[in-house]
Formats: structure tokens, sequence, C-alpha cells
């Protein structure tokens, strides 16, 4: 596969994007499969599609409840869609190649530099390696402390499979669960109030979508906060604020009903969740419409780069809103941590998060007028896509084929990354840095 992903693709964006197409189209032909489904029977194509596409862009959206639909194959191929799509493809194909001993070019360590957002190509073997093995024990230490739970209830074979599922799916930020053989599409509503589940799945969620370069730093530097990268001490700093502020609005207004243990669960698993995981322990439907707009919103603003996230990155929400003060105090560039930030850096934030709302709200208002559905609720479904996040309103599964195949696109757009599709397409186009005259235009 690794000498597929670089034969006569010599841009290091158009090999990832390959790549997560080449993932997605045989987790399709596997999952079209009779042995995928319970019944036995053929999957159609855009079932299968969509499915997989959801699978490898760790979004967790589904048209078939995935306990109730897929067969133990089917469960396990998508699981390895999950561990492929949040480790990324590019950093998986690399990690065989280093295990079976292959020379790594400079092309291939570029382009698995570009797949995890590192800041230069030298050391990048030493950090994938890392990622690999840090990955992988997190996984197993999610599972280890999921297995009690689901042994008791369950069983010790079928116990240990879905501690094994649900940790790498929330480790990725997939969202995908195995609790449909309660209740079809009911995510981990049932263990609302169970502080092992909430706590386990929610310190994965975070862990995962924080970043491969800030694991990195916490390992190197400890506790040492002011040691660290200024990325790693930005997405720190950003992921805490979006986890506490919406901790504290489902506490005081969404949750009041509970007891006081169960509302703390709630409101911060419902904090964290909307950051590109999918799962929930609430009903989404009964939340009011300022919390289903503030989850929109944070499943719009997504994880941390070079992390199993999806959305914008919290890194591009800091960059616009520090851009955003400089302005206010006429300084020429925005910083953080007393580092300043290239003006090139802004200008990609800023189209980054125009992309983001022009097909987030494209694609909603397609959806509500082809389904009669309320916009609100068709926005929320494209939020989820477009962020990776897997949370719906339960609308997913009735949608025609024309709203699927929305919102597949949007679940490869999130997963791939907006800038990764532009440079893909244009590099072979060459810039013209010729300095054209300058005339002030009035914004704002």
């Amino acid at each position: 596969m690794w000498q597929l992903l670089h034969k006569n693709n010599k841009s290091p964006f158009r090999v990832i994007i390959l790549g997560f197409l080449l993932v997605i189209l045989m987790g399709s032909l596997l999952l079209m499969l009779p042995v995928s489904t319970r019944e036995g029977i053929h999957t159609p194509f855009l079932d299968a599609l969509f499915t997989s596409t959801s699978a490898v862009c760790v979004t967790g959206l589904v048209i078939h409840d995935t306990a109730a639909y897929w067969s133990n194959f089917g469960q396990f191929v998508i699981i390895l869609l999950i561990q492929i799509g949040g480790l990324g493809v590019v950093t998986v194909a690399g990690a065989f190649a280093i295990l079976s001993g292959r020379k790594i070019g400079l092309m291939q360590r570029s382009t698995m530099r570009e797949a995890i957002a590192a800041p230069n190509v030298g050391g990048i073997v030493r950090l994938t390696q890392f990622i690999l093995k840090t990955a992988l024990t997190v996984e197993l230490l999610g599972a280890a402390f999921l297995f009690p739970v689901f042994y008791e209830e369950f069983g010790l074979i079928t116990g240990a499979w879905y501690a094994l599922f649900h940790s790498i799916s929330a480790f990725c930020n997939a969202g995908f669960d195995l609790m449909g053989i309660k209740n079809p599409f009911s995510s981990l509503t049932d263990y609302a109030c169970h502080p092992v589940v909430s706590i386990v799945i929610a310190l994965l969620i975070v862990v995962g979508g924080i970043g491969f370069l800030t694991w990195e730093d916490i390992r190197t530097n400890r506790l040492n906060f002011h040691k660290y990268r200024m990325q790693s001490k930005v997405i720190l700093t950003v992921t805490g604020i979006l986890i506490l502020l919406p901790t504290i609005y489902f506490f005081y207004f969404e949750f009041h009903d509970f007891p006081i243990e169960e509302r703390i669960l709630l409101s911060v698993f419902q904090a964290v969740t909307p950051r590109t995981a999918g799962f929930n322990t609430a009903d989404l439907t009964a939340l009011s419409e300022t919390g289903q707009s503030l989850i929109t919103l944070l499943m719009l603003i997504g994880g941390s780069p070079g992390s199993t996230a999806g959305g914008m990155k919290t890194t591009t929400l800091a960059v616009l809103l520090a851009g955003a003060v400089a302005v206010f105090r006429r300084r020429e560039n925005p910083h953080f941590f007393n580092r300043r930030v290239p003006n090139e850096t802004v200008a990609q934030a800023a189209t980054i998060m125009m992309m983001y709302l022009i097909l987030f709200l494209t694609g909603g208002l397609i959806i509500s007028r082809i389904e009669n559905l309320p916009v609100l609720t068709c926005l929320f479904e494209t939020a989820s896509a477009i962020g990776t996040v897997g949370l719906s309103l339960g609308i997913t599964p009735q949608l025609s084929w024309i709203s699927h195949l929305i919102l597949i696109m949007l679940m490869f757009f999130g997963r791939v990354g907006g800038l990764t599709l532009i440079f893909a397409a244009l590099s072979n186009i060459q810039g013209n840095n010729a300095r054209l005259p300058q005339e002030r235009i009035t914004v704002g």
C-alpha cells in the first residue's frame, strides 16, 4: 500500500487524499458482503459507503444501528476502519513500512509530516513509533477500565469485545457504539449515571483529541508547562476552556432536574463529546434549542491538529480570536505566550473557517429543503458530519440518498481537511509572487 500511495503522486496532500479514498472504498466493499450483516443480506453500496466513510473519517453518523445490523465480522471491519482513520491512513501505512524494515525516503517522510501536522521532517519515524505505542497503550488501558462494567453485564467474551470496541471508538473520537442491542441508536444513554463509563470514555475522547504532538510535549516536559511548544499551550488552554464553559451551561440550564452527581456527569460528558466524539449519555432531542445550538458550535470547532479528531480545530479558533484582539489593540500580529503568529497563519485560519461555514450552512439548507425538515435540525446533522462528530437528532437514517451523499462529502472534507484538498488540487500551479498596486478597501 505504501508504494501504491506514492506511485505517480509527488504531492503529499494528494497521497493523503488517495489513501483515505482507497481505505473507504475497500471498507465499503467488505461491508457490502452478506457475511458483514447479522441477517446475511447484501448491503446496498450507498449504505456501505456511508458507513465506511463515517468509520474512516471517525464520525459516527450511521444509517443502520451498528450492533443490531452488522455481524461480528462487520463490526470488526468497522473498528478496523476507525483505527486506521483515527491514526491516519498515511501513519498506518508508514508504520507497516517501518515494521517491515523498508527504507523511508524523503518523499515518504514529507507525507508523514503533513499527515500528522508535525513541524519538521526530522524525527518523523521516531514520532510515528511514539504515536503507535501511545495509541495502543491508551486504548488497552481504556478497555481494561471498561471491561469490569461490560463483563458484569455481557459476560467474558462479549464484555471484552465491547470494552475494546468502545475504547478504540472513544480514543479515535469515532462515536460508534454497540449498545443498539438494548435500544437502537441509544448510544451510551443507559450509562448516563455510571461514573466509570462516563469518566473513562470522556478521558479517552480528550486524550485522542488533543493531538499527537501535544502528547510528545507532555511526555518530554511533564508538568513544566512553560517548556511546551506554543501550539501545545494553546491547545491545552483552549481545550480546557471549551470543556469548562459548556459544562457550566449544561449544569445550570439543561440538567437541573437531576441529582447533583448525575448533573455533573451529564454536564461534563455533553461538554466533551461534541469535540468530534459522537457518544452521548443524554437525549439530545430533549435539549433546548440553545443547548442544541451550543453543541452545533462545539462540533464545528472540533479537536486539535494532528489528532484523531476533526472539525475546524481548536488552534483555528484561537488564531482567529487572537487576530481579532490584535486588530482591537492595533497590533500588526497576534501572539500567544510571548510568541508572534505569522499573518499567513491568520489568513489560513480565516480561509478554513469560511470553507467550513459555507459547506456547513449550504449542506444544512439543501437537506432542509429536500427533506422538508427544520433548518436547525439539519444544521445539527451537517455540523456533525463536517466536524466528524457523529451526534445526531435522529434524522440521518430517514434521509434520502441525495442527503446521504451530502453528508458523505462533508465527512470526508472534515476528516481530510480543507487546506489539504485545496493544496492537492493546486499543487501543480506555480504561485505568482508579483506585487500588484495596493488600494484600500473599507471593511466592517
